[in-house]
């Protein structure tokens, strides 16, 4: 990544100097099609950028990384692009009060998910393109000042293969040859975008009424790739669409203001969606070519949204550089569940919340890289790296809390006002506290700094202390905090108790909000209550903390967990007793104990398939070693005893059936899924379609039953993208020294594969039975990640840094060989020091749970 960051001092410099009144920009994509060869394959990129300088005769710069720039521009007289371009910037000297660039490139297709996206269907040898920027992307595509405080209208045109459609931010036409695009609003560099192919596309509309007697006409579109055509669900997702149309409206009061709203759902996509006005694009993988769990369409519908939101926090109004990404970030994702909840079919979303978001916010939060929501972003490389669990999850989670604080209408009022003032515009913090302040009358500045401008997690502790009668005589609160960052905050929170019935259900039967402030908080309405069996501090999940339990209530989940009737209830103590086990509090052989005795029992399908993750988590990481193969096979059975009670054809049965294929591994478990496979073995009700055919055969190829010849003759089967993807992941599964060390090489000494095939080849690498079999390579890696990290491009890196950590070498000595790394490494990239020390933070958490757990003997 030589010469492509951009600093926040940078961008300052260039917002005092330049504002730019409009892009034209030109591509020719005709050259996508055709054989492949050994050079770069490029496309021709023309742009004409009008700009004005506050300083006439001030220099600055334009960025651009092109294999070659043909013809630089500027007011009229023709530069040497040899001495004003390097790669990455173009110097634009002496400049006037009002300017002209022109930029005539060859800019290169991506294979990366970086910049124009080229995707060669294997399937049907059909090419398809897409766009994705965020952050800093664009300049792979067109010349640009790339920063989101420089914002401009965009007109777009572009000369495709003559049997493509094409599409932008704007509407398009066709004519003769070329395809036209609508000038946009103004908008930043990073969310414009262009998909280009022989795309399946299907339509609809929405319209509604405004309060001023017009009507809004939405045209909606939806496409995906031709192969996935018969599996597209366009139906759900428009009316996924519509619902948060109106349910944003009526919140917002602002009228969607980027005209059409077409959704990509393309091949090879990096993240799980992007914003981009009129045109959002998002992985594929959210068409679902089998069948999947309602938690499935639930998380689309919640992405879909999240997407939806940015149209106004994001889009509308965008932040002046990535130091307040959580203005759109932290936003979009709590408004995502906020509206999930309120407008869709999906009623129960906040406990998915609950479960499954914030398990990443509090991972993230505790990392060394941990860092407040209101982040310190130096540059381009530092703002890859914050699209992280604090930016979305904790950020979200707090502005939860907020609107507790202030009060669901004033928050939402604030949002509105919000909207009218800084339209088109870009906002700091200040920007949106102001706000807030006048639509709640309450002083947000200490609350921004105890949420926004610190990092960390408190944990909150009840403490129960009875009286001779056997009541409550005082329930208090205890607040701490990790040594590394001390802050005690502020926390609005319902306190719960509960007890067991008459007929076993655990039921609350007494709950109490409160402020709780310091370090120990009384909650005097509960004195004199029937002395509860088990105490839930963050009740309704109110704030973001961690739970913990006194040990009465401990005793009680770990004998009654299944029994607690309220299922948000049930998902916060799962997710407290996670948190326990991540910190070595209670041993990870009892957390999967407390899963094999109720997972069986949860009727929300989301949280038992994140207690399937965990359960695996813990016995991949977190149980002391000897023990291991008892937990290995102890989850093997489990999973079988479940899949054949659950209901025939129901998903709670295909989630069992997934988790089995991720914990069998002895004899009699790889048969059976050979039998399923082969047909010669059948679970009641339980489909083995091709999805489920491909969860088995990885297991299957990860203890040497399934070879080569079988993975090559299921693919034959599945000739798809997706089928290729799951073959590449197989093959690299196999426990062979030769396989992982051509894995090892194509990932890298080569970057011949694509951004979606590098992830598969190291997913399948990666194989907890194959400890011994990776051993050699935590030498290698360290060897290596800095001239990966150089080389490669950023995204390709950080899957590469992150995901051949030898994080399965559970040893002290692999702690060491980090440490050694990092102190011969110190003026190495941050980011890249960033995800080694994430990583062995993790590692070292791992000795300390198996530490724990050891002592359960």
């Amino acid at each position: 990544m030589p010469g492509e960051n951009l600093s926040r001092d940078e961008a300052r410099e260039r917002a005092a100097l330049l504002s730019v009144d409009g892009y034209d920009v030109s591509l020719d994509v005709r050259s996508a099609l055709g054989g492949e060869d050994e050079a770069p394959r490029t496309f021709r990129s023309v742009t004409t950028i009008r700009f004005r300088c506050s300083e006439p005769g001030a220099s600055s710069f334009a960025d651009l990384i092109a294999p070659s720039v043909t013809a630089v521009s500027l007011n009229g007289k023709d530069l040497d692009p040899s001495e004003v371009f390097d790669g990455s910037r173009i110097t634009l000297e002496d400049l006037a009060a009002d300017n002209e660039l022109i930029v005539d490139a060859q800019c290169a297709y991506s294979r990366t998910g970086e910049g124009l996206h080229r995707f060669v269907d294997p399937e049907d040898g059909e090419v398809y393109l897409y766009t994705q920027y965020e952050p800093a992307d664009s300049r792979r595509v067109f010349a640009n000042f790339e920063q989101p405080d420089l914002k401009a209208p965009f007109r777009f045109e572009v000369r495709a293969p003559e049997a493509w459609t094409v599409w932008s931010n704007g509407a398009g036409e066709l004519s003769e040859g070329v395809w036209r695009f609508a000038e946009t609003k103004p908008i930043s560099t990073y969310i414009t975008c262009v998909v280009a192919g022989p795309y399946h596309y299907v339509t609809d509309s929405y319209s509604r009424d405004l309060g001023d007697g017009t009507t809004l006409e939405i045209p909606l579109g939806a496409l995906c790739r031709k192969g996935l055509a018969k599996h597209f669900d366009a139906d759900d997702v428009f009316l996924i669409t519509k619902q948060g149309l109106d349910f944003f409206h009526e919140h917002f009061d602002y009228p969607y203001p980027f005209g059409k709203y077409d959704q990509a759902f393309v091949p090879e996509y990096n993240l799980g969606a992007m914003e981009n006005p009129g045109l959002v694009t998002f992985r594929e993988e959210y068409i679902f070519r089998g069948k999947v769990t309602r938690a499935s369409y639930e998380a689309r519908a919640n992405v879909i949204l999240h997407e939806m939101a940015h149209m106004w926090f994001g889009d509308l109004v965008t932040m002046v550089w990535w130091d307040d990404l959580w203005l759109k970030e932290s936003f979009a994702d709590f408004m995502g569940t906020f509206a999930n909840v309120g407008a869709t079919r999906f009623e129960d979303a906040w406990i998915t919340f609950a479960n499954r978001r914030k398990a990443w916010a509090y991972r993230a939060d505790q990392l060394p890289s941990t860092h407040p929501i209101t982040a310190d972003i130096r540059d381009l490389q530092d703002a890859k790296l914050n699209f992280d669990g604090i930016t979305y999850a904790k950020g979200a989670s707090v502005l939860k809390q907020l609107g507790a604080y202030v009060g669901q209408d004033a928050f939402l009022e604030g949002a509105r006002r919000y909207f009218k003032r800084h339209a088109y515009g870009n906002t700091r913090l200040g920007d949106l506290l102001s706000v807030l302040e006048e639509t709640s009358g309450r002083d947000m500045a200490a609350w921004s700094r105890s949420w926004l401008q610190t990092a960390g997690v408190n944990s909150l502790t009840p403490q129960v202390l009875l009286n001779p009668e056997g009541l409550v005589d005082e329930l208090a609160v205890i607040q701490e905090a990790a040594e590394s960052h001390p802050e005690l905050r502020p926390h609005r929170v319902a306190v719960g108790l509960y007890r067991k019935s008459a007929d076993g259900a655990v039921e609350r039967y007494a709950r109490v909000e409160v402020d709780v402030e310091g370090p120990r908080t009384v909650v005097a309405e509960l004195a004199g209550a029937q002395a509860p069996e088990l105490v839930l501090v963050n009740d309704d999940d109110l704030t973001y903390c961690k739970t913990r339990f006194d040990s009465g209530s401990l005793e009680t989940l770990k004998g009654h967990l299944g029994d607690i009737t309220d299922p948000l209830a049930r998902a916060l103590c799962w997710s407290a007793l996670w948190n326990m086990t991540r910190d070595a509090l209670l041993p990870a052989r009892d957390f999967v104990d407390l899963v094999l005795r109720f997972a069986g029992r949860e009727s929300d399908i989301g949280v038992l398939q994140m207690l399937h993750a965990w359960a695996n988590s813990s016995l991949v990481n977190y149980v002391a070693p000897e023990w291991g193969p008892t937990g290995e096979r102890l989850l093997a059975e489990g999973a079988l005893k479940e899949l054949r009670l659950a209901g025939p054809g129901s998903e709670h049965q295909l989630a069992w059936a997934r988790f089995f294929a991720t914990v069998a591994s002895g004899a009699a478990d790889l048969q059976l899924l050979q039998g399923l496979l082969e047909g010669t073995a059948k679970i009641d009700g339980l489909e083995v379609d091709q999805e489920l055919r491909w969860a088995f055969l990885e297991p299957l190829a990860a203890h040497g039953a399934a070879d080569e010849s079988a993975l090559a003759a299921e693919l034959a089967r599945d000739d798809t993208a997706s089928g290729k993807r799951h073959q590449v992941r197989c093959l690299a599964a196999r426990p062979s020294a030769a396989v992982k060390a051509q894995a090892w090489a194509q990932v890298v000494e080569s970057d011949a594969l694509s951004n979606a095939l590098v992830g598969a080849t190291i997913s399948g690498w990666n194989q907890s039975s194959q400890r011994e079999l990776l051993a050699p390579y935590a030498s290698k890696y360290f060897e290596v990640i800095e001239r990966v990290w150089t080389d490669r491009s950023i995204q390709i890196g950080m899957d590469v840094v992150g995901g051949l950590f030898p994080s399965l070498q559970q040893s002290q000595a692999t702690v060491e060989a980090t440490d050694a790394w990092l102190a011969a490494h110190e003026e190495a990239a941050p980011a890249l020091r960033r995800l080694v020390l994430e990583a062995r933070d993790d590692l070292a958490r791992a000795l300390r749970g198996q530490e724990c757990d050891a002592t359960a003997d």
